[in-house]
């Protein structure tokens, strides 16, 4: 065998004896198979265009989950509907959670440009009925449908970047998507209460329809990728892959999990039959989903095989841990502000920027930094460290905490977030083969969006069990009038004489919740000691046949280099 061009074969590929295989030809012919590819990654203006475009889709849907957050007051006033508002964020997050692990499977059988523009236009049609709503049915219809699209645009983008960007330069683009999420958080809130404002919240919606169409003619021209051996089976075999028994335990145990977080201490008791049913249905459920998985390997939504890949559960775990702490941060800070430092709600969302400002800058230069070391492991383990150390600082917020304390505090914890964030993703890019990248990807964002929503209930049940216990002594409230009154609106019912008592009650309650979010935080380094050290660096002197792309050569060697 000989070789033409300047690749060279790394000694595995060239000493074909030191394997036990039956002849030299068949060696030969089993050396070569893995490093043969024609795939072709685009560059220049084209690669640029193709990654704005992904970009603007993700910063849409990570934008469209909060933008409504400060509109749902005129929404619901023009709908006459406020026994709806629960169901505004929860169709959303129930299409997006429950489908996310679906589209991962669906882009290893399916076309992924297909899937892809299926998932915007999906989420463009949601977008086009929210804004057109003439009733609170039809913009919860939309938002469902949004929230489906979304789940497919989340981890189609990250498989776009696998086909468009070799692995060692991936890094770099996970820094940006990091840091999209961050700014999304912080501008989702403002856009949405300026279009209220100045225009109509209609425009929190329509807004996505040009960009959007931006998105699809340039992923529609601009992505090319070749026909893989998984999609020219027939239709009626991929459909087998989506594994329609697994669908039918996954989507409505997600959907009751879901319910039973939203409702649960809000609309009903935990207590309630509608919430124990609920719960215990939707573990059923899920329980028998995993059994599915486990019997029916070859056709799982999530192969078994993929799951206990050591990189993959253990990066699962830190995404479990990650949303839950993240969230709890996100949303609780805000409320912390506008209780205890009384900010507007626009204050509150302004007085966050130096956790997103800090978690922008450092994915984006710990994404630079990973493609030039190699390992994204040490970055995961560094974020972590400096996440509990800000977690920490910000359980000792008081009333008397002052600005540069706050702000410091922040900029730690969002400085940790964007070491860190990105790293599971990248772990699932490394360690499994292109194909089942998808699925790796998804299992990460599902475990973050489904904790995120656990922990937002969580967080709320612990804020008003401790408010009901600490504030008994200091005035007689019910727990209901907590529930009613609001995040500011405590105060109005509490004697002016009380009022720094319960202030220090309102602050020792938010700091419970910091504290659970601290604790997770902790818990998320035993996940990153699980995940592998493996190098994203394309040249390495030290790889092996499996060592990049999940059982690839590191180094992709086209088919015409080599000649027997």
């Amino acid at each position: 065998m000989s070789l033409e061009g300047k690749e060279k074969v790394p000694m595995e590929v060239r000493n074909p004896s030191s394997a036990p295989i039956a002849s030299d030809l068949e060696a030969k012919e089993q050396d070569i198979k893995p490093v043969q590819s024609d795939h072709v990654y685009p560059s220049g203006l084209k690669l640029a265009l193709l990654m704005t475009s992904i970009f603007i889709g993700m910063f849409l849907v990570a934008l469209d989950k909060l933008i409504i957050s400060t509109a749902i007051p005129q929404i619901t006033n023009e709908f006459h509907a406020a026994n709806d508002i629960g169901w505004y964020g929860t169709a959303y997050l129930l299409s997006n959670c429950a489908f996310l692990l679906v589209f991962g499977k669906m882009y290893t059988v399916f076309s992924i440009k297909a899937t892809f523009l299926t998932a915007v236009v999906l989420f463009e049609v949601g977008s086009a009925i929210c804004g057109a709503a003439p009733n609170s049915i039809a913009f919860i219809i939309g938002r469902a449908i949004a929230g489906l699209g979304a789940g497919g645009v989340q981890s189609g983008v990250i498989v776009i970047i696998v086909f468009a960007v070799p692995l060692h330069k991936r890094p770099q683009y996970q820094g940006f998507f990091g840091a999209i999420f961050g700014i999304a958080s912080v501008l989702g809130p403002l856009v949405g209460g300026a279009f209220t404002t100045s225009v109509t919240w209609r425009w929190c919606f329509y807004i996505n329809l040009p960009l959007g169409g931006v998105v699809i003619m340039f992923v529609f021209f601009l992505l090319h990728i070749p026909d893989r051996p998984e999609t020219k089976i027939p239709f009626k075999d991929k459909l087998r892959q989506l594994n329609a028994l697994g669908l039918l335990a996954l989507v409505p145990g997600v959907v009751c999990l879901c319910l039973a977080l939203q409702w649960g201490g809000t609309t009903y008791a935990w207590g309630n039959g509608r919430i124990v049913a609920l719960l215990v249905l939707s573990f059923v459920l899920l329980i028998a989903f995993v059994l599915i998985q486990l019997w029916k390997p070859d056709q799982a939504i999530v192969p078994p095989r993929i799951f206990i890949q050591r990189s993959i559960a253990s990066g699962f775990w830190v995404s479990c841990c990650t949303g839950a702490h993240q969230t709890l941060f996100i949303y609780y800070l805000p409320i912390w502000f506008q209780a205890i430092d009384g900010n507007s709600a626009v204050e509150s969302g302004i007085h966050i920027l130096p956790m997103v400002l800090a978690l922008v800058f450092a994915s984006i230069f710990t994404g630079i930094l990973t493609s030039r070391v190699g390992y994204y492991m040490p970055f995961l383990i560094f974020g972590i460290c400096i996440i509990t150390v800000g977690a920490g600082l910000l359980t000792t917020l008081g009333i008397s905490t002052t600005v540069g304390q706050w702000v410091g505090y922040q900029i730690l914890y969002g400085y940790g977030m964007g070491c860190s964030g990105q790293a599971p993703n990248m772990a699932a890019q490394t360690v499994l083969p292109r194909n089942d990248v998808s699925i790796g990807v998804s299992v990460m964002f599902f475990a973050q969006t489904l904790f995120g929503a656990i922990f937002v209930s969580v967080g709320q049940n612990f804020l008003d069990n401790q408010l009901a216990k600490r504030l008994a002594g200091i005035s007689n409230i019910t727990p209901k009038q907590l529930q009613t009154a609001g995040v500011t609106g405590l105060f109005d019912i509490i004697p002016p004489e009380n009022h720094t008592a319960a202030l220090e009650a309102y602050n020792d309650s938010l700091r419970v919740c910091f504290q659970v979010g601290l604790i997770l935080a902790c818990l998320s380094i035993f996940g990153a000691a699980g995940i592998e050290w493996r190098s994203v660096k394309k040249n390495k002197e030290n790889s092996t046949p499996k060592d990049a792309e999940g059982g690839q050569m590191s180094k992709e060697v086209d088919s015409k280099e080599i000649a027997p």
